[in-house]
């Protein structure tokens, strides 16, 4: 997806999506996955994704204020789902920002694709309406650079390599 048009996705969520949801008839895309996958590139709306299955994380991260509670699809199930047969994830932000990262890594430690933060949905303003997240609390081990580098918030789309 072009810089352009994850800026025009990023204004248009701006302008009115604070519940992603919601967005229209329920059908805008908020990811989308391509690379090492089946097809040649999968789009999902929220709906999509919830209808893989949610699971919650109760964390802290240097971003928030105590513990906060996220929800969303395992990123392990999203990659069966799209049948990914890469060894990296280049997952990319509305604003550019991207980071590669072992799919391995994502799978073992258990990171979510989060939809919801403390049961609401998240917009763009609140690090949505997908923040890529890791357990931290679970495992301390995360709780590096690293891993607070990989955790990326406002996630347009994953390449599979």
């Amino acid at each position: 997806m072009s810089v352009i048009l994850r800026m025009l996705f990023a204004l248009a969520l701006c302008l009115g999506l604070s519940d992603p949801s919601a967005a229209g008839d329920g059908k805008a895309i908020v990811l989308t996955v391509e690379g090492n996958i089946e097809g040649e590139r999968q789009t999902f709306t929220i709906a999509d994704l919830e209808a893989m299955g949610t699971e919650q994380v109760t964390t802290t991260t240097p971003w928030h204020d105590g513990a906060v509670t996220f929800e969303g699809v395992a990123v392990a199930r999203l990659l069966e789902h799209v049948k990914a047969k890469g060894e990296t994830a280049e997952v990319t932000a509305l604003n550019a920002y991207f980071v590669d990262i072992p799919t391995e890594d994502l799978i073992r430690n258990g990171a979510v694709l989060a939809l919801k933060r403390d049961g609401n949905y998240m917009a763009v303003t609140d690090k949505g309406p997908l923040f890529l997240i890791y357990p931290f609390d679970a495992n301390p081990a995360l709780r590096t650079e690293l891993h607070y580098s990989r955790s990326v918030w406002q996630v347009s789309s994953i390449a599979i390599r």
